[in-house]
């Protein structure tokens, strides 16, 4: 039997960035105005009056460091209407993503 390469590290945050990073991880589940599938992976994309650039970063900071094997994209496109986020890696990563960040949620 073989371990997957994507896994989190559940220790790599202290019990309060957990706790943080959980709420942001519900926001930007629940804010999501739509979900891109690229050649690597997603892009979820978001309105920053919804989702504030700072909030993504701040998730993209803690996420790093409990995933690590995440490429991790932030654009604000649009004239600063569009804030996006794409998840990407090496091959399998997409299918982890699905998974973990409910992907086949109906929006």
């Amino acid at each position: 039997m073989t371990q997957s390469k994507f896994y989190c590290n559940t220790k790599a945050l202290s019990p309060t960035e957990r706790a943080r990073h959980k709420v942001l991880t519900d926001k930007l589940v629940a804010q999501r105005t739509q979900i891109v599938e690229t050649e690597k992976g997603y892009e979820f994309q978001y309105s920053p009056s919804a989702v504030s650039l700072a909030e993504l970063s701040d998730w993209v900071a803690a996420e790093s460091k409990c995933c690590p094997f995440f490429d991790f994209h932030i654009d604000l496109e649009n004239e600063g209407t569009l804030l996006c986020l794409r998840l990407t890696g090496e091959k399998g990563v997409k299918e982890f993503v699905w998974a973990e960040f409910l992907v086949s949620s109906t929006m």
